[in-house]
């Protein structure tokens, strides 16, 4: 039994990933548990397995006294020097259960508990392990889709993907790969729920860290990202390091880098625009891809207001007013904006006023 024992716990040891020590722990305590049940519940049973043997060995804990009241507590002294010669009245001595038939019933308790204490252990490890993920990408193979929630293999375990999590008119398929950024890890009685999106903005932000190296080293910092998932993103970079464009180290080579990530993102646009702290030139590159012919500010109430060519007003606008939304969330700034036609009526209004303004004079 004990050669056996150790062969279980040596494989699941290897297999769970969980320590050789809590398994022996987990171990002990459900075989002690079920020895005290065989003998009526009684807490002075004890138990304990050998960490490099498996050897089990179980006792009951007496008290030694002069007069036994209490045979299933107590052991009289003369009892006692049979078994530890040197024994003392008013000490405890440990004396040996007879483990006939014990192989059988640890055995079984083996099957039935050691297994539901491993299952939590390894629930554990597994939090542990990506409760440090959360804010990464990883990679997870789509394995069915219930009740509204695509469920991913991840290798040790499962992430749950809401539909709503996923990109607009995406549809995954059994068997699909796909990139998910890991939300959120939750404990709950079932184990830990992993929670993965691939509508975050951070999820693209996250992208464009392994895309490119100048992100991952810090030498190029995503100031802030916004996002309509499926249409449009907006990020603001800026370098550290003078020598580096920031825009072109994320855009790549022949636009390589960018273009992996919009493929990824299945044709999302992406507007990569140079941070800068003049709010005229920050508002104006936010409003990419369309041009300002003029902007004003008030910096008071940051608010903007932006004229641009006729031809452009739609570009800067943008379908249902996502491009100027996107802008006004990426600077923080509430941007109002006018062609050129309606700038330059509003001038011609302003100059007839004061023209036709009545003399005070005489």
């Amino acid at each position: 039994m004990s050669k056996e024992l150790c062969y279980v716990i040596d494989q699941i040891s290897r297999e769970k990933g969980i320590s050789r020590e809590v398994l022996i722990e987990t171990l002990c305590s459900a075989l002690l548990s079920a020895t005290r049940r065989k003998f009526s519940g009684r807490t002075n049973i004890d138990l304990l397995i050998d960490p490099k043997t498996c050897d089990i060995d179980a006792f009951e804990i007496k008290n030694i006294v002069a007069t036994v009241t209490n045979k299933d507590e107590e052991i009289s002294l003369e009892d006692a020097r049979k078994i530890t010669p040197d024994a003392l009245e008013g000490e405890t001595i440990n004396i040996p259960l007879d483990l006939h038939d014990f192989s059988r019933m640890a055995a079984q308790t083996a099957k039935q508990v050691i297994f539901q204490k491993v299952r939590e252990a390894e629930r554990e490890v597994i939090y542990n392990e990506f409760k440090d993920k959360v804010g990464q990408i990883v990679s997870g193979v789509v394995m069915r889709k219930e009740r509204g929630i695509y469920f991913l293999n991840l290798g040790k375990t499962e992430a749950l993907l809401p539909v709503k999590e996923t990109l607009p008119n995406e549809s995954l398929k059994r068997g699909d790969n796909v990139r998910v950024y890991i939300d959120e890890v939750k404990v709950t009685s079932k184990g830990p729920v992993i929670l993965v999106t691939r509508t975050s903005p951070q999820f693209v932000a996250s992208l464009f860290s392994m895309e490119v190296p100048e992100i991952n080293d810090g030498l190029v910092v995503i100031h802030n990202i916004v996002r309509e998932p499926g249409e449009r993103t907006k990020l603001a970079v800026y370098s550290k390091n003078p020598s580096i464009d920031p825009v072109g180290a994320c855009v790549g080579m022949k636009g390589t880098r960018v273009q992996s990530i919009v493929r990824e993102l299945r044709g999302e646009r992406i507007d990569i625009v140079p941070w800068t702290e003049d709010p005229r030139q920050l508002v104006s590159r936010a409003l990419s891809p369309a041009a300002v012919d003029r902007i004003g500010i008030n910096e008071e109430t940051k608010t903007a207001m932006v004229v641009v060519n006729d031809l452009q007003l739609s570009l800067a606008i943008g379908k249902k007013g996502q491009n100027v939304r996107l802008a006004m969330k990426l600077t923080g700034w509430d941007i109002d904006i006018m062609s050129e036609t309606e700038y330059s009526k509003i001038r011609i209004e302003e100059a007839d006023k004061t023209f036709s303004s009545p003399s005070t004079d005489g």
